[in-house]
């Protein structure tokens, strides 16, 4: 199960070259229910994503690099690319900081995945942080991937 929340950024937060960055390419098989394949440095997965906004059903699935070479062609609408760098917050969160790349250039996400529903709804998050976009699909990878930007980005 996964319980995130997602906001906009107002502002990057300082120092950000010293946190851990991956280089992400991710496209979708399908979009209901969701089936993506994804690139995240030298590792691939495929991964399921139920129906939801702040918690739903994940598995991921390891692939070889084959494997996400012969699905690659095979997605609808754009490969998503982003850097995504991990920052450590408070004592047990991780802020997963989105820059995205190519065709989304400019858009500029942060998730940060809970243990329960209880805590994500109590989470405040830090000043940089803009508006929340968690019940927004608009703001889902598999949307962006078939729709582009947002207008209001």
């Amino acid at each position: 199960m996964e319980i995130e929340r997602k906001y906009l950024i107002s502002r990057l937060p300082d120092n950000l070259k010293r946190f851990t960055c991956l280089h992400i390419e991710q496209g979708y098989l399908c979009s209901n229910p969701v089936v993506r394949i994804r690139r995240q440095n030298d590792s691939y997965f495929l991964t399921y994503k139920g129906s939801g906004l702040m918690v739903r059903e994940e598995y991921n699935l390891p692939l070889t690099e084959e494997s996400y070479a012969h699905m690659r062609p095979k997605t609808d609408g754009i490969l998503i690319r982003k850097k995504r760098y991990l920052i450590p917050y408070q004592d047990k969160l991780t802020i997963e900081l989105d820059i995205f790349e190519g065709e989304l250039a400019g858009l500029i996400l942060a998730e940060v995945e809970f243990a329960s529903e209880e805590e994500a709804q109590a989470f405040l998050p830090p000043d940089w942080f803009r508006e929340d976009v968690t019940f927004s699909s608009r703001y889902q990878n598999n949307t962006l991937s078939r729709l582009g930007l947002p207008e209001n980005n």
